[in-house]
């Protein structure tokens, strides 16, 4: 038999042997034996890794607490938030140290001020002219000078003046003829020589020369000359009292009779400030209405006036109406200064009055401190608007009347900053 014969022989008795064994009741029950120990063992080993496992996690839940205790230990305290301190409540020791006041009512009409200008008044504003034409030779007043009525101004060499005598004294000589005439011709009438109608004749001709040397006399005074003291210098006098505003002449000037005005003067006993009143500020000023002036040359002084013409027509470019204030001049009013005006509506308005030492200024506000319960005052803002009389202030805006106010604002700010 050969090797190969042999292994499977054995095999097979192999095989037969473990069939017959495991066919026995023995065998059967040591398999069995072994199933459940493998079970056990399974169990057992199933036991331990979940052992196993939970242990792997209480060590990495050990290692979180103990890094967050790290992270815990090494973090920056907690921030302590410390509340905004309220800037408009003061808290004192003693508010009784501060005395308060009431806010009153106040009725005051509404105002609106505006700027102007001091200018003569055009209806007191008087030409000087010159009926003959000439050349002037000597000016005896300059532009600004106060001149009274009849003083002289300037005086003009002119040939209207030569003219005017020489046809003056043919007048009168022509006159003396028709005179002469008319008595020789009365004489003849009366003996009859002569008919009525040349004694007529001879009395119309004696009324024609009056007549014209009555107006050659009165040429040669309109002219400025006196007919019985000839002369070829034209003298012109100031015709009223009053200030030269307007001076258009030099010496050795050429004067063209009615052609020019030499000087104009102005009687500035009443002026007028010419004011620009904006658009929207027109519905409250109307004509008759008081003003007040206030130059800036003189801001102590303050003068009267009334509105007496609103200009019809708007400045384009800037939405302006002229307003024309008259006003009686005190004295010391020039053209060309400058003045505010104030005008007052009719319409009063009632408003708020505390005294002015009450009202705090801070960056460009006004502030009033009234009083608060847990001995505190409050910062309140309010509008204040004009100042009046009896050192009191009006308020328009933030407080309502009747309430109380610290009267010496300052003096508790101050207190509060030491």
């Amino acid at each position: 038999m050969g090797p190969a014969a042999e292994a499977q022989e054995t095999c097979f008795l192999r095989g037969s042997c473990v069939l017959a064994v495991s066919s026995s009741p023995l065998f059967e029950g040591i398999l069995d034996l072994r199933s459940r120990r493998s079970r056990t063992m399974k169990e057992q080993g199933s036991r331990i890794i979940f052992l196993f496992l939970f242990a792997l996690v209480l060590v990495a839940l050990t290692s979180c607490n103990s890094e967050r205790e790290n992270s815990a230990a090494e973090a920056p305290p907690p921030t302590t938030v410390v509340p905004d301190v309220n800037v408009d409540l003061l808290a004192v020791d003693h508010p009784e140290q501060f005395p308060v006041a009431t806010a009153n009512l106040y009725a005051a009409a509404p105002t609106l001020v505006v700027t102007g200008v001091v200018s003569p008044d055009i209806s007191r504003s008087v030409p000087v002219i010159s009926l003959a034409s000439g050349r002037v030779v000597a000016i005896h007043a300059r532009m600004g000078d106060a001149v009274k009525k009849g003083q002289l101004l300037l005086s003009v060499r002119s040939d209207d003046v030569t003219g005017g005598f020489s046809d003056y004294r043919k007048a009168v000589a022509d006159e003396t003829l028709a005179r002469t005439q008319l008595e020789r011709a009365a004489d003849l009438y009366s003996h009859g020589a002569i008919a009525q109608n040349d004694l007529q004749i001879a009395q119309d001709a004696e009324a024609k020369a009056k007549v014209d040397v009555e107006t050659t006399e009165e040429h040669l005074r309109l002219l400025g000359n006196d007919p019985d003291k000839p002369k070829g210098i034209v003298d012109i006098y100031a015709p009223i009292t009053g200030v030269i505003t307007d001076q258009q002449v030099t010496n050795a000037a050429g004067v063209q009779g009615l052609g020019s005005n030499p000087f104009t003067i102005s009687d500035l006993s009443y002026v007028w400030v010419i004011c620009d009143v904006y658009e929207n500020d027109l519905a409250g000023v109307h004509i008759g209405e008081a003003a007040e002036i206030k130059l800036n040359a003189y801001p102590d002084q303050t003068i009267s006036g009334t509105i007496s013409n609103i200009g019809a027509i708007l400045d384009p470019s800037i939405r302006t109406a002229k307003v024309r204030v008259e006003v009686r001049n005190p004295g010391f009013m020039r053209p060309g200064m400058f003045a505010t005006a104030k005008f007052s509506g009719l319409k009063k308005q009632v408003h708020v009055a505390i005294p002015a030492s009450a009202i705090l200024h801070i960056h460009d506000r006004d502030w009033v401190y009234v009083p608060a319960p847990e001995r505190k005052f409050r910062r309140v803002e309010v509008v204040s608007g004009a100042t009046l009389p009896g050192r009191l202030q009006e308020i328009t805006a933030g407080i309502e009347p009747g309430q109380q106010v610290i009267t010496n604002a300052l003096v508790l700010q101050h207190t509060h900053d030491e």
